[in-house]
């Protein structure tokens, strides 16, 4: 059976998602794709050979030719929409955040639990990336021993809009970081210290982090979106026998006038590509038996890198550390 799959937001991501599911999604076939823009939902339609464009993304989820739905418009749309999927029965994979407001992410757990499954995905996709992958299966192999810090920067070109601010370079870049650290590591934070220097321009600066896990481990943060030079993340996982660092991935170097250099992607989208594939795979896989991807962020993961972020927020502008306090697991999601 194919698992047809609409495509909810027309933009970069949408976009992007909607390429994944006409080329590298055996088994699925892209159904719908829905914008407010109807001419930038034809578009994307049109590269990808949709079978209709609709503008009405509620109408959407509750469609009976849509099996499952892919949530890639503006983040303060994915917990409403999340929630129009929950109510229709459709299994979603909901681009990050789940929400910014723990409150509306906590919403969105009551309402799966009351539908007695899960049906939402959440895409933090470095935990399909294989570096993160690789730390992970290093670290439970006991090949690094017992884990004690991990450092992590995440750096791009420039800041997506003018009046971009420290506080979101917390609650819209570092989520991927919260998340994929807690996953490598498989503990919670307790507490986070948020720092900024003072740049000579305007633009905003970095933001630092430094989150005390229950596990007695540290975590640092660094947020750059004005790095200037291209897009890099990194990471290096510390233990007491050893240590695990995320190599740079660069097919090809060029050797010339007593030089040698390596380039950069100029965002995400060429970085985590694999990644992304991987993770749309699982969704697939989710929506054809039921079972949630033992890899994969749940709306549980979702409250829990808001309420991070929460506390990163408050530590940034209160200049001090401030607790990480949030709800006992639910054995629903344990």
């Amino acid at each position: 059976m194919t698992t047809r799959i609409a495509v909810i937001g027309a933009g970069l991501m949408g976009a992007d998602h909607a390429k994944i599911i006409a080329e590298d999604l055996p088994g699925a076939s892209l159904q719908v794709v829905c914008d407010m823009d109807a001419d930038r939902a034809r578009k994307v339609a049109d590269a990808y050979s949709a079978h209709d464009v609709d503008s009405d993304p509620d109408r959407v989820a509750a469609r009976p030719d849509v099996d499952a739905v892919i949530i890639a418009s503006p983040d303060f749309t994915h917990a409403p929409l999340s929630l129009s999927c929950i109510r229709a029965g459709k299994r979603a994979l909901c681009e990050k955040p789940l929400s910014q407001s723990s409150n509306e992410c906590l919403e969105i757990m009551q309402a799966e639990e009351a539908a007695g499954s899960k049906f939402i995905m959440l895409g933090f996709m470095r935990r399909f990336d294989q570096s993160y992958v690789e730390m992970k299966r290093a670290l439970a192999h006991g090949a690094i021993g017992r884990p004690l810090m991990m450092h992590n920067f995440h750096r791009n070109v420039a800041t997506p809009a003018s009046d971009f601010t420290g506080a979101m370079a917390i609650t819209n870049s570092a989520p991927h970081e919260f998340d994929v650290v807690r996953h490598v590591l498989d503990t919670e934070y307790v507490s986070i210290s948020a720092f900024q220097p003072k740049r000579s321009d305007a633009l905003v600066a970095p933001v630092y982090m430094v989150l005390e896990t229950a596990d007695d481990q540290l975590v640092n943060i660094e947020i750059n979106n004005n790095a200037a030079y291209g897009y890099d993340v990194r990471a290096e996982l510390v233990g007491e026998k050893a240590t695990i660092a995320m190599n740079a991935v660069n097919y090809t170097r060029v050797d010339r006038e007593l030089g040698q250099s390596t380039s950069y992607e100029a965002d995400w989208r060429g970085r985590y590509a694999e990644a992304y594939r991987r993770q749309n795979r699982a969704f697939v896989r989710f929506v054809e038996t039921g079972i949630f991807p033992h890899i994969a962020s749940s709306s549980w993961d979702g409250y829990c890198a808001a309420k991070v972020a929460e506390a990163g927020v408050r530590a940034l502008s209160d200049g001090r550390k401030i607790p990480v306090e949030m709800i006992a697991k639910p054995e629903f999601y344990a």
